[in-house]
């Protein structure tokens, strides 16, 4: 699994010119799902986010995590985190699961992330055309891989 992990103090998904999901103070996370991962990369992958220091304290410093916070957080599913532009200008996706693979895990993502953080996260819809706004705070911007562990 690939995510893009935002700390933003709003974010919000449009389906279709109508309002889908929306947080305030949190994380918009970016998820693409590949073929091999498994359980074990959803687990670890949502501990990771849910403990990651990545919120100020009181003396402005990057110590807490959005369970410390009580933070939101909003999971949007994204294929083309598994492009490879190895060959030519046209991005490949076909280390991307299919949705037949790629829904499920990407529910179970969900569901294991409302567990360690306590409280619901709000998503897209997996597959649909969706503009996503954000304001992302500091900016604080990182990227996973579970397979790299890093």
């Amino acid at each position: 699994m690939r995510a893009v992990i935002q700390r933003v103090i709003e974010a919000s998904v449009v389906i279709d010119g109508t309002l889908f999901s929306e947080i305030k103070n949190g994380v918009l996370i970016l998820l693409g799902v590949e073929d091999l991962d498994t359980h074990e990369d959803i687990v670890w992958l949502s501990r990771k986010i849910a403990n990651l220091r990545i919120f100020n304290d009181k003396e402005g410093v990057m110590n807490t995590s959005l369970i410390d916070v009580g933070g939101n957080a909003l999971v949007v599913s994204q294929f083309t985190l598994h492009a490879s532009i190895k060959k030519g200008n046209r991005p490949s996706y076909i280390k991307a699961a299919k949705p037949k693979t790629a829904i499920p895990l990407y529910e179970r993502f969900v569901a294991q992330l409302e567990k360690d953080i306590g409280s619901k996260v709000r998503t897209g819809v997996f597959g649909a055309d969706m503009k996503i706004q954000l304001v992302n705070d500091g900016p604080v911007t990182i990227l996973i891989d579970t397979k790299n562990k890093e």
